[in-house]
């Protein structure tokens, strides 16, 4: 059987919105933000705060997403923010090639004696800006992306998807694909408890990380096992019904109706995207540093 995430109906304006409205909206915004050459902060904040304005609207409890914004923030810190800190890589060419630097910080130079080389880690005004603006560009991704999987009722994946326009077995693909990590997880929890009770213990797991993983072999052998067998069972069940040899009818999809609000939600994601556009085409949009923010720093 499969599983979905801790999805409960919680009748605000955000699920009283057509599934296929809210898919269109946050196709629309993460178009905007990532077109090229878009690194003007002033455009990306407050497209952060109506994002930031919507999650807060679908009350999601905190309970529900803390490990999963745990883990987003922890990745956002390490592997966007310190890069583009450090390095400056992945933003605009002026980045790495500063002419004159404005210094906010400079940590000591470490010598390497065996290769004979020196490291020297500068972070100036522009990389810690870049920084700020990068991460605010995820995290605007990731409110747009985290409330589908607590507020999308389950039974609406694949008709919303075939609604939109997708064929039935594209549609089909992406119902399961939500439901493949709650499914993956429950299958993991189940297979630990009953290891558990066989006398497996697992907090007394030690050694390096060869040994770790052969000890968790018990984990994950069947765990990859019953995944297998699962998605051959699916497979035979669309096999029987003779999927995809005809048109398909959907149960609930007399549902999905647009009203007003539908359109107006969808007409705000193509004015952000049109607007975004305007922006790059005019040649606008380029990388901004506050000037406050050279003056602080002696620039």
């Amino acid at each position: 059987m499969l599983v979905t995430w801790k999805y409960r109906p919680r009748n605000t304006f955000i699920q009283r919105l057509d599934p296929r409205a809210r898919l269109i909206f946050m196709i629309c915004v993460i178009m905007a933000i990532t077109l090229p050459q878009i690194w003007d902060f002033r455009l990306l904040f407050p497209l952060f705060c109506l994002v930031l304005t919507l999650y807060l609207v679908a009350r999601i409890e905190w309970r529900d997403t803390r490990r999963a914004w745990i883990l987003i923030l922890i990745m956002l810190f390490f592997i966007v923010g310190l890069n583009a800190l450090l390095a400056g890589r992945g933003g605009p060419q002026e980045i790495l090639e500063e002419q004159s630097p404005v210094i906010l910080f400079q940590f000591p130079t470490l010598t390497f004696p065996i290769i004979n080389k020196t490291l020297t880690v500068t972070i100036t005004v522009a990389r810690a800006w870049f920084a700020l603006t990068q991460m605010t560009r995820i995290l605007t991704m990731a409110l747009l992306a985290v409330p589908i999987a607590y507020t999308f009722d389950p039974s609406m994946y694949g008709v919303t998807f075939r609604k939109m326009g997708l064929p039935d077995k594209v549609a089909y693909t992406m119902d399961l694909a939500f439901r493949f990590v709650p499914t993956l997880g429950r299958d993991f929890a189940i297979t630990m408890d009953a290891q558990r009770a066989r006398g497996y213990e697992l907090e007394s797991l030690k050694g390096g990380i060869f040994e770790r993983l052969r000890k968790l072999a018990p984990l994950l052998v069947p765990v990859t096992m019953q995944s297998i067998v699962s998605g051959e069972e699916v497979v035979d069940a669309m096999d029987l019904r003779a999927f995809d040899t005809h048109k398909r009818t959907w149960i609930r999809e007399d549902e999905l109706k647009y009203v007003m609000r539908d359109y107006l939600f969808m007409a705000l994601g193509a004015a952000i995207l049109a607007i975004f556009i305007g922006v790059r085409i005019s040649g606008h949009g380029s990388f901004w540093i506050p000037e406050f923010l050279l003056r602080a720093a002696g620039g």
